[in-house]
This record gives structure tokens, C-alpha cells and sequence, in this order.
């Protein structure tokens, strides 16, 4: 879809019907192949969704710097626009996409239904010493490998962890592909340079909404990284509406596979099922 001068690329799914809108966010270094498993869980119950790839990800082309949250919610307000989606939303974001979920949902609070977090960050994170540590290096790693994305290092790197979701057919195939490529690898770090800029935007913009449904749903039991859960269900905590769901034997990237993605289904359905629709 072209969204003024630039093709923003998006893979809706589901049936046709007046039912609110699933937008699926990918986490760093994602594309829309990420939720592939989630977007057939989602269209056998009848429900529709959309996911995407964000500026210079995937098969999207690249947008301005700096690719902070508010690029991005920019963006995916524009896309939504020109492919007619007016309608209801209930945002669902992975991983980094816990950031952009506080910047997009305060821009759009009048047609977010409910949020759902899978194995998602928050911008607070940023204050807890350990968690700040883990995500400055994580953010010091994908700085180099950002600037020597050129190189084509990516190529055989994405045959060995290009998926570790466990996709199948074309899905698989895409991901690999997306995850080999310079430039998908060099918007990808840009966006994660911006991980400070886009949770201060987050804060900026405020918690949200405690009337606002929230399903936060993680990778592992309770017990596992537990310093860690207690950050990421906040959101739910605060939440009028609130839903938890640990998910043993996953991971942050399974998750999203076909062994444990139900219980993401589960969190839209809470949300859904809050709001009466």
C-alpha cells in the first residue's frame, strides 16, 4: 500500500465481517511472517487481522529517520487509512512493540478496544538497573551489526536462526529471506537505537488507560525470570481489565508458533469478550 511517496507492506487475514480489527506488531527485528501461526489461529475463530511489515523491514521500504515510536504509530495510522480501516482495533504487539503499543494506543485511544502484549517490554523497564544493562547491550550488539549489514553477513546467519519460531511453508520460507537481508537488518538496528527515544515517548504519552483491557501474555512459567515477569504484567496489574498467562515451555520467539500460540488467541478473546464484541 502506498502511503504517500513509499509502499508500506501488509498481509490482512480473516473474514470479511464487522468484527474489530486485530493489528498485529511485530517485535525488533520481526516482519509481518512473525504472525503468521497467530493470523490462521485467529481466522479459523472468524476474527480479523493485519500485520505488516514497519518502514524499511521486510518487504516495506524504508521511511525518515529517526524510526522511533512515533514514526511508526504515524505510519500505521497511515496504512490503516488507506486500506479503509476506520473501525475498532485491539493493538497486539511482541517483544519492542510493548514500547509502540504506548505511543500508538495514547494517538488512538478512541478506536483501541483492548491491548495485548506478548512477551513484551515496557518503557519503565529503562529504570530497572538490570533490565536497563541487558538492553543497552542488546542495543550496543545490534548497533554493529547494523553498521556491517552491508557485508551480506546476514545471508548464512538467517539459515541457522533466520526462524526460531518453527513456521511453516511460505511463511518460513519469507522469514528466512527477511531475516538474510541488509536492508531489512539495517532499519531493524535503527529501530532498536531508538529503544530510549520511543519508551521516552511512551512515558510521555502516559500508562495506559486503567478501563482499558489489558491481556499480557509471557514465554515461561511464572517462576522463570521472575524479576523479569513481575515488569512485564504491570500493564495488566494497572488494568481494570487485566489478564495474565504465563506460557510454560515457551520461548520468547516459539511463542508465537504453532505449539503455543493459543494462549495469545485466548488474550484477544479476553479483550474482546471485555468490550462485548
Amino acid at each position: 500500500m502506498d502511503i504517500g511517496g513509499r509502499r508500506i507492506r501488509a498481509t490482512p487475514a480473516g473474514p470479511q465481517t464487522d468484527r474489530p480489527l486485530i493489528v498485529l506488531e511485530c517485535g525488533a527485528f520481526g516482519c509481518a511472517a512473525d504472525w503468521a501461526v497467530v493470523q490462521e489461529k485467529l481466522a479459523a475463530k472468524g476474527l480479523r487481522s493485519l500485520a505488516y511489515d514497519r518502514a524499511g523491514l521486510g518487504y516495506s521500504d524504508p521511511g525518515p529517520e529517526p524510526r522511533d515510536g512515533r514514526a511508526i504509530a504515524a505510519d500505521l495510522e497511515a496504512l490503516l487509512a488507506q486500506l479503509g480501516e476506520g473501525g475498532p482495533v485491539v493493538y497486539t504487539g511482541h517483544s519492542m512493540a510493548g514500547l509502540m503499543a504506548r505511543v500508538f494506543v495514547p494517538r488512538n485511544r478512541e478506536r483501541v478496544l483492548g491491548v495485548v502484549l506478548v512477551d513484551a517490554v515496557t518503557p519503565e523497564m529503562l529504570d530497572v538497573r538490570r533490565a536497563a544493562a541487558g538492553i543497552h547491550a542488546y542495543r550496543g550488539a545490534m548497533k554493529l551489526v547494523g553498521a556491517w549489514s552491508g557485508v551480506g553477513f546476514m545471508r548464512p546467519v538467517s539459515l541457522v536462526i533466520g526462524d526460531l519460531i518453527g513456521l511453516e511453508g511460505e511463511a518460513r520460507k519469507e522469514k528466512r529471506r527477511v531475516y538474510g537481508s541488509a536492508v531489512h537488518t539495517r532499519w531493524a538496528a535503527e529501530e532498536v537505537q531508538n529503544w530510549p527515544r520511543t519508551s521516552g515517548q511512551g512515558r510521555e504519552a502516559g500508562r495506559l488507560p486503567p478501563e482499558l483491557p489489558v491481556a499480557v501474555v509471557t514465554a515461561g512459567s511464572a517462576a522463570t525470570q521472575a524479576r523479569l515477569k513481575a515488569l512485564q504484567v504491570v500493564p495488566a496489574e494497572l488494568s481494570q481489565h487485566g489478564y495474565v498467562e504465563h506460557v510454560s515451555g515457551a520461548n520468547h520467539a516459539n511463542l508465537l508458533g504453532k505449539a503455543f500460540a493459543d494462549p495469545i488467541v485466548t488474550g484477544i478473546e479476553h479483550v474482546l469478550t471485555t468490550v462485548g464484541r
